[in-house]
């Protein structure tokens, strides 16, 4: 039994503890009540930055026109690698290949590389550590079972690799046939080629990417029921070539009426060796006549409208489970694709615009939407995510947030010099070692694996079709340029510095 004097001790403290924990407790309810943003990565794969009707591109997105005006759009974002996995690898992480290790593409014939060094948890470790139900729905291409490794606790419909860690890598053993079957008259069904276009049978709802569609909204469904705030991407391979669609898409443009570039089929003149090489069969274009360049377009310019239904469902999907109002919203493209420029197909070792260049667009519910001229880059949406979402450091970051250019535009970076730098170390196996620096006027591209570099007036010369890298009057320009190269290598350091100083010699 307690004495009087006792309990009314005990009831005191009670009383007192319980104040001072009422007192205590008010910033920490307050913080809890700071809800962090809910956000969506909508990933494409070669998807080029001039397509779309928001940019006067010849194909009619309505759906992504939409999310455009509520965006900011950054209508001059760089990718860092014209290559799928060092992109993406840059995405996630926010450092470039030479500190991460994912400078090439990985689980591919050649390669060297099967993943992204584990120890590289990126933004995906980075936001379940900080509370985050993070999902991932389709294409990654930075190792097998690489997003679960990381934290996500979604995971739905892969792309196409393995999820077995360092299985065997793809060959591409029958599309050399195939190739070769061209140059003999041989054609696949439809009289089209495959290994460029291809009409595929069914509809909409029987393709791959309506797969991943489906489990998108599944786990945005999922996402909705959670009480944590959630982080998702959702990444398509489309438009990816070869260009495969089904009808209405693949009749919907008119092969015989697409406008083609001023730089189609433009003859390589003064440019690297590399550019020449069959990197991958479909490289191999010689037997490609202008129909067959003309339907490739058509059928991407198809894939591209598919790409825009498939955009507004799963928008539709967020507003029907009630998350897209306060959603924050990414779209990009991980890099570009050639269409017939400079005779190439696909991607390869170089730095053209067509390649370099990305879409982006970025919607935060809380800003008004704005046009962005300024040039930026892959690595910066990541600083933005971290930004975002309040994440940990997990090491250098080699980009910027981008939200005071979403608060002012341009002139919140007024008086800094307007640049963009590239690398193109490896594709699948083959080295290279590019580096590109990018102003809105000129371009200067080091190849140290070869004897030629390149300058572009892109002013005068938008399609980079004249190289004008022994051109005496572009001297001081051109010296400027490699200065600003230097500059940025310095900047993250780029262990191939000391090469390009020695090499520089010559310019400066």
């Amino acid at each position: 039994m307690f004495s009087k004097i006792t309990k009314l001790l005990l009831i005191s403290f009670v009383l007192a503890s319980t104040s001072s924990s009422i007192v205590a407790a008010e910033p920490t309810s307050d913080s809890n009540n700071m809800k962090k943003p809910n956000v969506l990565i909508l990933m494409f794969d070669d998807m080029r930055f001039d397509t779309f009707s928001y940019r006067g591109g010849p194909v009619n997105t309505p759906n992504i026109d939409a999310l455009a005006a509520e965006s900011t759009r950054f209508d001059n974002a760089m990718t860092t690698t014209g290559l799928c996995s060092p992109s993406r690898a840059a995405l996630y992480t926010g450092r470039w290949g030479h500190k991460t290790g994912l400078d090439d593409n990985v689980e591919l014939y050649s390669t060297r590389l099967a993943e992204l060094d584990l120890k590289e948890g990126g933004v995906l470790r980075r936001a379940s550590d900080a509370g985050y139900l993070v999902g991932h729905v389709g294409k990654w291409h930075l190792g097998a079972r690489g997003t679960e490794l990381r934290g996500a606790e979604i995971d739905l419909a892969h792309g196409h690799e393995a999820r077995e860690r360092f299985a065997r890598v793809y060959t591409p053993y029958s599309k050399v046939p195939k190739i070769e079957g061209y140059y003999q008259g041989k054609l696949d069904s439809r009289g089209e080629k495959h290994e460029y276009y291809m009409t595929l049978d069914g509809g909409y709802e029987d393709t791959a990417a309506y797969q991943k569609v489906v489990a998108g909204k599944k786990m945005l469904k999922q996402m909705a029921e959670d009480d944590r705030p959630f982080f998702g991407v959702i990444s398509f391979n489309q438009p990816h070539p070869a260009y495969r669609v089904p009808e209405p898409y693949a009749s919907i443009y008119d092969p015989a009426l697409v406008e083609l570039p001023a730089n189609h089929l433009s003859k390589r003149v003064f440019k690297p060796l590399a550019q020449d090489g069959i990197w991958w069969p479909w490289h191999d274009v010689g037997h490609m006549s202008e129909t067959d360049w003309r339907k490739a377009r058509a059928f991407y310019y198809g894939a591209m409208a598919m790409v825009d239904r498939i955009v507004g469902e799963l928008l539709q999907a967020a507003k029907d489970e009630g998350v897209y109002d306060d959603l924050h919203i990414v779209l990009w493209g991980d890099q570009g694709s050639m269409l017939g420029e400079h005779t190439l197909y696909d991607k390869g070792p170089y730095a053209y615009d067509e390649l370099m260049r990305m879409p982006l667009l970025i919607k935060d519910p809380e800003l008004q939407p704005r046009i962005v001229k300024r040039q930026v880059s892959v690595l910066d949406i990541t600083a933005t995510l971290a930004d975002w979402m309040t994440l940990e450091a997990d090491g250098d970051e080699d980009g910027h947030t981008l939200i005071p250019l979403m608060e002012q535009g341009d002139k919140a970076e007024e008086g800094e010099v307007d640049l963009s730098l590239y690398a193109y170390e490896w594709y699948n196996g083959n080295w290279f070692g590019i580096r590109a620096v990018r102003t809105p006027d000129f371009k200067f591209v080091w190849n140290p694996g070869d004897s030629r570099d390149e300058f572009y007036d892109l002013k005068n010369d938008p399609g980079e079709v004249h190289n004008l890298i022994k051109d005496p009057k572009y001297k001081k320009q051109r010296a400027d340029m490699v200065k600003l190269l230097i500059s940025e290598l310095e900047r993250v350091a780029d262990p191939s510095l000391e090469k390009l100083n020695y090499h520089a010699k010559a310019y400066l």
